[in-house]
């Protein structure tokens, strides 16, 4: 079954952008929670356990389980891949992928101009979900957000880079101030 992974940093390690406590609830909590539920769906089927939550995603439509099933996979092994992949991107290390800032400058003009879309993209999104850089299947660079725990593997996209746009992932610390949370994260965004 799905258990937890572990954060590839302390708690604390991306303050003062996201604080400790938010990290600790988002993880502990939040995430927990879709990985408990995935999990109860999961143990229905049996011949599914062996698959990525990533490659179950991929395949949803064609799945044998359930509708009601697969509702609750999509938004908790949605919301399992997407945290797993958000917790991933971060941290205080940078680990720059020079091949995708490359192909960033190359698609958007330049890396602060895709820093540019991409904020705007996660401004424009309206209630809960995720903004995302994703490849597509011809290895093109796409930009976009999703609603809720929807994941770009619905679409055979690979995620690249993504924010967490629900409230539970900065609430604490900026209240309303969508916009200064966006601008701040942009700090602890280790891969670019």
């Amino acid at each position: 079954m799905i258990t937890l992974p572990a954060l590839p940093y302390q708690y604390n390690a991306l303050v003062p952008f996201i604080d400790e406590e938010t990290m600790r609830i988002h993880h502990t909590k939040h995430h927990q929670a879709y990985i408990d539920k995935l999990n109860l769906v999961l143990e229905k089927y049996p011949l599914l356990q062996s698959d990525s939550v990533d490659s179950l995603l991929q395949k949803l439509e064609t799945l044998p389980m359930e509708p009601k099933d697969k509702i609750q996979l999509n938004n908790n092994g949605g919301g399992h891949s997407n945290h797993t992949f958000f917790w991933s991107i971060m941290g205080t290390t940078k680990h720059v992928d020079p091949d995708l800032s490359k192909k960033i400058s190359a698609t958007f003009g330049s890396v602060d101009a895709f820093k540019k879309a991409f904020t705007e993209g996660a401004l424009q999104h309206f209630g809960s979900g995720w903004m995302w850089l994703v490849e597509n299947s011809n290895k093109e660079l796409l930009l976009y957000s999703t609603p809720n725990q929807n994941s770009p593997h619905l679409s055979g996209h690979t995620p690249k880079i993504t924010l967490d746009l629900w409230e539970h992932a900065y609430y604490l610390a900026y209240q309303n101030r969508k916009a200064d949370y966006i601008k701040n994260w942009w700090n602890v965004v280790s891969v670019i």
